[in-house]
């Protein structure tokens, strides 16, 4: 799949599926822009683009408020004079029953895992209406697309929040020739599964799964190239699983 001439924005590429996909879409001709709290992760993603001799840069941004999202987008255009694609993989997670979570965390969840989202469309839906056009890819979850599980009922609040506000954007923007898709991965072997599990719990949850493993960032990036390049051209509001068949065995 060919990008060469677009411009990408990858919020949340420091680790994980953001910084996989940063690289592939990269690899595949795009100009990137990783933007992201972290700096080391976020330079060292932009290293390994540079080592595979492709252009990107690094903006540091907090993509929860308003003023750091249209500075971020601010950058962005002043360098590569628009945006093609977005992609947020911007996320957090936590543990607990409904009863269990209290309101500081239950807040912080929808802060970065929705607000973000919407903040980040916001300010370039406009930047993409005045270039003709495209491709937003947002991140759900298989928890929040098809199902739950128990002890994530913010989490899963959140990604259920994402695949809506997919649709929603994809409806409002189809006629400006702006794309709005979502992925729904399965469990990913990123530092986020790890966490709030011991070892043995983690390898029971995987011997659960169908496919007996987790997916690498990698695999996932796949799905946010295909939904980036113009071979999905025909595809809008759509929550896309890419969960090794989780949901299909729910």
């Amino acid at each position: 799949m060919n990008l060469t001439g677009k411009v990408a924005l990858i919020a949340g590429g420091a680790m994980g599926i953001g910084r996989a996909a940063a690289i592939l879409l990269a690899k595949n001709g795009a100009n990137v822009i990783i933007a992201d709290l972290n700096q080391d992760g976020g330079e060292e993603t932009l290293a390994h683009i540079h080592t595979s001799g492709r252009q990107g840069i690094f903006i540091h941004a907090n993509v929860t408020e308003w003023e750091n999202v249209r500075r971020l987008v601010s950058k962005s255009i002043n360098q590569y004079k628009k945006i093609d694609i977005l992609f947020s993989s911007v996320g957090i997670y936590a543990r607990a029953k409904l009863a269990d979570t209290d309101e500081q965390t239950w807040d912080r969840i929808m802060t970065i895992n929705v607000k973000s989202a919407f903040l980040l469309c916001k300010a370039v839906i406009p930047e993409m209406i005045r270039s003709g056009g495209g491709s937003i890819i947002l991140s759900s979850s298989s928890v929040g697309w098809h199902d739950s599980a128990p002890n994530i009922a913010a989490y899963a609040t959140s990604k259920f929040a994402i695949t809506g506000l997919t649709k929603s954007a994809a409806c409002d923007y189809l006629v400006d020739h702006i794309r709005v898709n979502c992925i729904c991965p399965g469990p990913t072997d990123t530092p986020m599964i790890h966490g709030g599990r011991t070892k043995e719990q983690l390898e029971a949850f995987i011997e659960s799964l169908p496919i007996k493993r987790l997916a690498s960032p990698e695999e996932i990036a796949q799905a946010v190239l295909f939904l980036a390049s113009d071979e999905s051209a025909f595809i809008t509001g759509v929550a896309f699983p890419v969960d090794g068949g989780q949901t299909a065995f729910v």
